[in-house]
């Protein structure tokens, strides 16, 4: 059988570290079937938008993509274009699996957790009010007359939305996610004790589902105050194993979590959504363009592939994908190819570039 994936090599040094991933995924014997489509600022000069209607469509008919890192061009007039791309697909779950492999120089002896952050919602719904204009000053005066409380005339406003239904199918998404990978804690982190209508809302629906999910014993739930949560991931990230987080606390917790495992060149990533939970998917690298390492061989390519062995998972071809996820730790483990980025600085030997990485892993597998 061959598998139908659609590839967006990106800007930056998204084209070579694609080109890695592909070929590691290709070397475990998969057969898939590549397509190649555009976006990001090279799609915006070629056709004058950055995000074409054939990459939608060619993602919607495949059902899955391997995607580089893109910028969003500052004349386009676009917000994100992976904000963009994911309400367009509705990717609404957002999974960023933060393992500390052995060879990778890093604080902690352990780290092995999975953050599911909700994608489509809260501080990420890109309505927002501009300091000055007519409509923020009537809002301002809607908010004075209906609270009594004044915002500062040179304020500017953001629009922060929780939804019972999309808290449902993230939080059912986190325990789904958790059974799958054989954990057994669910940690749900919020601001509920401050912004109690819409964090409030979050840790309500969270409850409620966990209550169901968890009452045929097997799985676990807890919930912790978002600072608190981040402070006691930098003490002890091995007391947690699946956190369910809001759209802007899940990005800042992911971040933290790359931090935890050496950094985000190798933290992979996925994207979920669609008509069902796991009905369509985007595998993507976490990191930037990083424009200045752009055709220089230099770029780690560990992430991305760590993300194809997800996606391989994805596609039922599990053996497949735990190979390659054992390949690239191996070569983490050995150490003789390790990119600049994760050389320790009592480290002599030269760094690895990219496709002396690539060419490593292939050897493993």
């Amino acid at each position: 059988m061959t598998h139908r994936v659609t590839l967006i090599p990106g800007d930056g040094i998204g084209p070579e570290v694609v080109e890695a991933a592909r070929r590691v995924i290709d070397a475990t014997g998969v057969a898939i079937g590549w397509e190649r489509h555009d976006m990001g600022s090279g799609a915006y000069a070629r056709s004058g938008d950055p995000l074409p209607a054939s990459t939608l469509d060619a993602i919607r008919a495949s059902r899955v993509a391997l995607k580089g890192p893109v910028e969003t061009p500052v004349t386009s007039g676009e917000r994100s274009l992976n904000l963009r791309l994911r309400k367009a697909l509705d990717l609404f779950a957002n999974v960023r699996p933060c393992k500390l492999y052995r060879g990778v120089p890093s604080v902690y002896d352990e780290v092995d957790l999975v953050v599911v952050r909700e994608n489509i919602e809260g501080s990420y719904t890109g309505i927002e009010f501009e300091m000055g204009t007519v409509a923020t000053k009537e809002l301002l005066r809607f908010i004075e007359d209906t609270t009594g409380r004044r915002v500062r005339d040179d304020s500017g406003l953001s629009i922060k939305t929780i939804s019972d239904a999309g808290t449902e199918r993230i939080v059912r998404f986190a325990f789904e996610e958790a059974r799958r990978r054989g954990r057994t804690l669910v940690t749900a982190g919020h601001k509920a004790n401050i912004m109690k209508f819409t964090d409030g809302l979050f840790l309500e629906v969270a409850r409620r589902v966990a209550g169901e999910e968890t009452a045929e014993g097997g799985l676990r739930f807890e919930d912790r105050i978002i600072d608190a949560l981040c402070m006691q991931l930098i003490q002890a990230p091995e007391r947690f194993e699946v956190l369910v987080l809001p759209n802007l606390y899940g990005d800042i917790v992911a971040e933290l979590g790359a931090g935890l495992i050496g950094g985000t060149g190798v933290a992979p990533g996925g994207l979920y959504g669609g008509d069902g939970p796991r009905e369509l998917a985007v595998f993507e690298a976490t990191h930037g363009t990083a424009p200045s390492l752009a055709g220089t061989n230099r770029a780690n390519p560990t992430g991305l592939m760590l993300s194809g062995a997800m996606l391989l998972r994805h596609l039922g071809e599990r053996e497949a994908g735990d190979r390659l996820e054992a390949a690239v730790a191996e070569v983490l483990a050995d150490g003789a190819f390790l990119t600049y980025d994760l050389r320790a600085d009592d480290d002599e030997r030269p760094a690895a570039g990219t496709f002396a990485v690539t060419d490593a892993v292939i050897a493993r597998l």
